[in-house]
């Protein structure tokens, strides 16, 4: 693999600017599992959509009871070596936008400042009426006593994480400054996605069509495997960590 890593160096030294995406597929070396992965909550409980959520007392309560049991392992996640080694690609200077599929937040604690979430965060939840807006740990200890349809205490509105279900429109405005970024880039590194859920899988494509180089670094082929200069099956992680290595020999 050494051969790959300084491959994967030299392209990020000749890149000017670099873009980063990311997959559930980074996050499950911090220890959160894929939903879609066998045992995953989405095996275990049935998806509640958006217009089901917002229609029924009791689709909330059992869209709730799998969040009681997730958020809990979400607070508790820690950055790993592929979330740090990103955020030491900005350090120098390279990398400006992470763009994320996931809600965990990771990237911001590793030191990351400019990350498009795609489909929102985990961290926060909102009113569905008046927008008012709690840390998801204050949400957490309503659904700890048994409070598993919180309301808003200004409207009495349904309160929903500030996270993309099924069936919910995804945030245009991240979308859109996504796709900017993503074309606007020289190389993009593709991290732990398979890159299957629209419109966000299409954005290495994006960066393909004005000709940006592309890593994809991930255990399992993707649709858009054709377009990668680099592909690496190995743990995120590993792959980045080896890539700044190089970088910091070459220094």
């Amino acid at each position: 693999m050494d051969e790959m890593l300084r491959q994967a160096a030299e392209l990020v030294e000749q890149a000017g600017v670099v873009t980063v995406f990311t997959g559930a597929g980074i996050s499950t070396e911090s220890g959160l599992a894929d939903f879609r992965s066998a045992g995953g909550l989405w095996e275990r409980y049935r998806i509640v959509t958006y217009p089901e959520f917002v229609a029924s007392h009791e689709a909330r309560v059992e869209y709730w009871q799998m969040r009681r049991e997730l958020i809990p392992t979400l607070l508790a996640a820690q950055p790993n070596d592929a979330h740090r080694a990103i955020a030491e690609l900005q350090d120098i200077c390279k990398l400006k936008t992470v763009l994320t599929q996931n809600i965990d937040g990771l990237h911001q604690a590793a030191g990351n400042h400019d990350v498009i979430e795609l489909h929102g965060t985990n961290l926060t939840a909102s009113c569905l009426n008046c927008g008012k807006t709690w840390p998801i740990e204050d949400i957490q200890i309503r659904l700890e006593t048994d409070d598993l349809d919180p309301a808003c205490d200004r409207c009495d509105g349904a309160i929903k994480p500030d996270t993309v279900s099924f069936g919910q429109s995804m945030p245009q405005k991240e979308m859109n400054r996504a796709f900017t970024v993503a074309q606007k880039c020289d190389l993009m590194f593709m991290l732990g996605s398979s890159l299957e859920v629209q419109p966000a899988a299409l954005l290495p494509a994006a960066a393909a069509e004005v000709g940006a180089r592309l890593i994809f670094i991930n255990r399992t082929e993707t649709p858009y495997d054709h377009l990668a200069e680099l592909i690496f099956r190995d743990g995120c992680g590993e792959v980045m960590q080896g890539i700044m290595g190089m970088l910091e020999s070459a220094l």
